[in-house]
C-alpha cells in the first residue's frame, strides 16, 4: 500500500514529504494507521546529525498513537481495531532486562537507529530503496508496520491526539524525576530545561511530593508554562537556580537535578553536579551529540561527596506498564496531557513544527493524520 511520509534523505537535512510504499505485516507484525504523532526533540537530533541514522532515507517519528488495520501471522494479542500508542522500545519479554521489570533496556533496543524491522530486513520503501524506520515504528508515516510487542493496546475511551505524548515525552520526562531522581516528600528538585519532556519532569516531581521544583529555562513562554504544570520557581539559568537551592537548604544544594535540555553538553551536567547536595543525583536525561564524551565533574567530590550521575532512558519505565498506567493517570486528572500540546500540525508542515520547537514557541507539537 501506499502512505505519505516524512522522510530523510541525508543528515543534516530536513523533512521531505514523500510517498513510500509499505509492505504487508509478516510474522508477529502489525500495520498501523496513525491518528497523531508527537514532534519530539530525539528526531530533530537525527535531522541535526547529532545522532545518525545507521541507513537513508529514513522515515522518522517514534511518538505516536493509531488504530491496527491489519495483522501478520502468529499475532495473538492484537486485533484490527485496536486502539494502540507506538512503543519505540518493543520489549522482547525474555532478555535480562525485560525479566527483572527493565523493559527500557531490552535488548531490542539494538534495533532503534538500524531502521530495520527485528528479523533484519525493511519495511517501507521509496524509488526503489529501502527506507529505514525510526525505532521500528516511524510514527511520520501515515501508515507503518511494527513489531506486535511495539503496539501498546490502549482504552477506546482515550482521545489518540493525546495518547500519542505517553510514546516518549511523558514516560522519560515524569520518570526521570519519579524513577531515576527518586524524589521524594519535601525534596528540592532542580529541572534543567521545561520543553516537551523536561515539563513532563516537573510534572512528576510535583505528583511525587516536591517541596520546591525550580524550573530553569531561557524561553519565558517555558518558565511561565512550567509555574502552570506544578513549579514553584521558574529562573533564566542554572547559576540562579543553584544560588535559590542553596539559600533554601543552609548551602547544602538540591537533592536532584534533572537534565531535559535540548541537546546535553559535558557543561550542563557539571553544573548540575555542582547544584546538588553532598548524595545527590544528577539524572541525565537529554540526549547529547554521538561525539560527547566528557564532562567537568570533580572526581574527589564525586566520592567524598557521594554523588550520583545517572543516565535515564524512556524515564527508566516499561512500556507495557507505564503506557497504560499514565493514561490512567490522565483520566483520573492526576496528569496533564491536553494541556502540554502547543500546536498542531499537517504532515507536510513538520519542517515548521521544529521551527517553532527551536524557536521556543512549544512545550510540544503535534501532528494530526486525520
Amino acid at each position: 500500500m501506499k502512505s505519505r511520509a516524512a522522510v530523510l534523505f541525508e543528515s543534516p537535512g530536513e523533512w521531505d514529504i514523500v510517498e513510500v510504499d509499505v509492505d504487508e505485516p509478516r510474522a508477529n507484525e502489525v500495520l498501523v494507521r496513525y491518528v497523531s504523532a508527537g514532534l519530539c526533540h530525539s528526531d530533530d537530533h537525527v535531522a541535526k546529525g547529532d545522532v545518525p541514522s545507521a541507513h537513508y532515507p529514513y522515515c522518522g517519528g517514534h511518538e505516536g498513537a493509531g488504530v491496527i488495520e491489519a495483522i501478520g501471522p502468529g499475532v495473538t494479542d492484537l486485533k484490527v481495531g485496536d486502539h494502540v500508542v507506538a512503543s519505540f522500545l518493543p520489549p522482547c519479554g525474555r532478555c535480562r532486562w525485560c525479566a527483572g521489570g527493565q523493559q527500557n533496556l531490552c535488548d531490542n533496543g539494538a534495533f532503534m537507529m538500524l531502521g530495520t524491522q527485528l528479523d533484519g530486513t525493511f519495511r517501507l520503501h521509496h524509488g526503489g530503496h529501502d527506507v529505514a524506520q525510526a525505532s521500528l515504528v516511524s510514527t511520520f508515516s501515515e501508515y507503518s508496520i511494527m513489531p506486535e510487542a511495539a503496539a501498546i493496546v490502549i482504552d477506546d475511551d482515550i482521545p489518540l491526539e493525546v495518547a500519542c505524548l505517553v510514546g516518549c515525552g511523558v514516560p522519560t520526562g515524569w520518570g526521570s524525576a519519579v524513577n531515576a531522581a527518586a524524589v521524594r516528600p519535601g525534596d528540592i528538585v532542580i529541572v534543567m530545561g521545561v520543553g516537551g519532556v523536561g515539563i513532563n519532569a516537573v510534572q512528576g516531581a510535583n505528583h511525587a511530593g516536591a517541596a520546591r521544583i525550580i524550573a530553569v529555562d531561557p524561553v519565558q513562554f517555558k518558565r511561565d508554562c512550567a509555574m502552570k504544570f506544578g513549579a514553584t520557581d521558574a529562573v533564566e539559568n542554572i547559576i540562579q537556580a543553584t544560588e535559590l537551592a542553596l539559600s533554601l537548604t543552609n548551602g547544602q544544594g538540591a537533592d536532584s537535578a534533572v537534565v531535559t535540555v535540548g541537546v546535553a553538553t559535558g557543561d550542563h551536567v557539571g553544573q548540575a553536579f555542582s547544584a546538588i547536595r553532598k548524595g545527590g543525583t544528577v539524572v541525565l536525561t537529554a540526549a547529547a551529540n554521538i561525539d560527547a564524551d566528557t564532562m567537568p565533574v570533580n572526581l574527589l567530590e564525586l566520592t567524598m561527596y557521594q554523588k550520583r550521575v545517572q543516565g535515564a532512558l524512556f524515564g527508566m519505565s516499561s512500556p507495557t506498564r507505564d503506557i497504560p498506567k499514565f493514561l490512567d493517570l490522565y483520566r483520573q486528572g492526576y496528569l496533564a496531557l491536553d494541556e502540554l500540546v502547543s500546536q498542531r500540525y499537517r504532515l507536510d508542515e513538520i519542517n515548521q513544527g521544529y521551527a517553532d520547537m527551536h524557536a521556543g514557541t512549544n512545550l510540544r507539537g503535534v501532528i494530526d493524520f486525520r
